[in-house]
């Protein structure tokens, strides 16, 4: 039988059980926020489920943090660990650095970017100019439908780097439109 001395571990699960308690209700309070957040921009709903994801990865990456710093870590010995795991990070994290940079600017894209889904949008790259409407907006990336009838994606990172002008889809077909009646026009009768 093991047994267990409750009292001399009881600082630990207090502080354990407000850890995860805290990081719930901030969990709840920030899903809430991103709802209404997006329900006020008129985001799509898995665009939503992306910034979840997200969120709940942080809270429970915080979690094991706390729960490990609670139960395991000797505060004598806390920089030789922290300089280990962030050498370990920096090292795994600087061949995916694109990766990470491409998440990030997903997830400001979704809380700041003035367009979205349906929008015609024209990048402003010099080598590599490009324009369609967006179909999608992931979290590595932007899938755009061009005129020529190609999927192209664009990383998210690019688009903040890059200019891009935005024309409504609504406003790009009344132009296109327009456009294909101007040329009826100047066309010779028989």
């Amino acid at each position: 039988m093991i047994d267990l001395d409750l009292q001399k571990y009881s600082l630990q699960l207090i502080e354990s059980g407000v850890l995860i308690l805290g990081l719930l209700v901030l969990r709840l309070i920030l899903k809430k926020t991103v709802r209404n957040f997006a329900k006020k921009i008129e985001r799509l709903e898995h665009r939503t489920g992306l910034i979840m994801k997200h969120v709940d990865f942080a809270a429970f990456f915080l979690i094991v943090l706390g729960l490990i710093l609670i139960w395991g870590v000797d505060f004598r010995n806390l920089g030789l660990v922290m300089s280990s795991v962030f050498a370990v990070i920096g090292i795994a994290f600087f061949a995916q650095w694109s990766i990470l940079s491409n998440i990030t600017s997903g997830v400001i894209m979704f809380f700041t970017f003035p367009y979205k889904i349906g929008d015609y949008i024209k990048i402003h790259d010099k080598e590599m100019p490009c324009e369609g409407i967006i179909e999608d907006i992931k979290t590595f990336h932007i899938i755009l439908h061009t005129t020529k009838n190609e999927i192209v994606t664009y990383p998210n990172s690019m688009m903040l780097q890059k200019g891009v002008s935005i024309i409504k889809a609504d406003d790009f077909y009344e132009q296109q439109l327009n456009e294909a009646d101007k040329n009826k026009e100047d066309l010779p009768h028989d």
